[in-house]
């Protein structure tokens, strides 16, 4: 039996209206590092979170949201208090600190310049719920 797996991470497409605000975005405020970079399309990863970004001409603008993307990270504060300065200096952009959820996960949500969603999450599972800022009722 083969002891090394065989699939490593999910690296999901998101398509964008224009590459390079989108490589802007990613690199320079959410800090992933470009890898690929060729006509229409580039790959960017940070630690184990990869995306394969693909320019679509047709982009209908005023779809807001048009997918969310599920990051699951070890410590959602540190994370948001490295990018919020960041973030800040966005015009128009929705971002909210990260808050305790009813699923079990702290959350930070940012919405990326073409609508995309992206949501950073922290399982929360063994945090007390005397720690927690938002509780299931019994």
């Amino acid at each position: 039996m083969d002891t090394h797996p065989n699939i490593l991470q999910v690296t999901p497409f998101m398509l964008v209206p224009d590459l390079e605000a989108a490589l802007h975005f990613f690199v320079d405020i959410l800090g992933f590092v470009k890898t690929f970079h060729a006509d229409g399309y580039a790959y960017v990863e940070r630690e184990a979170a990869g995306f394969r970004l693909m320019e679509d001409k047709h982009f209908d603008a005023s779809y807001k949201r048009r997918y969310a993307y599920y990051i699951d990270v070890r410590d959602v504060d540190a994370l948001y208090a490295e990018l919020k300065p960041k973030l800040d200096t966005l015009p128009d952009r929705e971002h909210h600190a990260p808050q305790d959820k009813k699923w079990n996960q702290r959350e930070v949500l940012i919405c990326a310049p073409d609508g995309n969603l992206l949501a950073f999450g922290q399982d929360i599972r063994h945090k007390p719920e005397s720690e927690r800022t938002y509780t299931l009722k019994p």
